[in-house]
């Protein structure tokens, strides 16, 4: 059902949400060797959302989500915590990055990838968490007068 906005707006969040994902991934995936991380990407995907949300409203962006943007946010802060532990376990600094090889897809698995998924999820969590709650307000605004 179609909340709010208009056709065009509507047309283009359905389009600009997938490929802003896609841009945001490559962002994320992209920021150790070049400019890029998970904070940008972070920020990309939120806007997305934003779209989306403008275009449709809160229930149809929750019913889309399917998880609290809070919830984001804690377990990003959650995966940020856990990428140190490895170098302690391996005896080196706090912070020392760590790397594993993954041969059948030729990818390289690192602690700095996973602070950036952290950053990523806790960046959007916090924009998406920042913005549904300024529509809701606004929403309640709107029906007291």
């Amino acid at each position: 059902m179609v909340r709010s906005g208009t056709l065009i707006l509507n047309v283009a969040a359905r389009l600009l949400l997938p490929l802003q994902l896609l841009f945001s991934l490559f962002l994320l995936l992209r920021g150790h060797d070049e400019p890029g991380g998970g904070f940008i990407a972070g920020l990309v995907a939120a806007g997305g959302f934003a779209l989306y949300l403008f275009a449709y409203g809160r229930r149809a962006l929750g019913a889309m989500l399917k998880v609290s943007p809070r919830d984001l946010v804690g377990v990003g802060l959650l995966l940020g915590v856990a990428s140190t532990l490895p170098a302690w376990w391996h005896g080196q600094p706090f912070f020392t990055a760590q790397w594993w090889t993954i041969p059948v897809i030729d990818f390289k698995a690192s602690t700095p990838l996973i602070f950036d998924i952290g950053v990523y999820l806790v960046v959007l969590g916090s924009v998406l968490t920042a913005i549904t709650a300024l529509v809701k307000t606004d929403h309640e605004e709107d029906a007291r007068r």
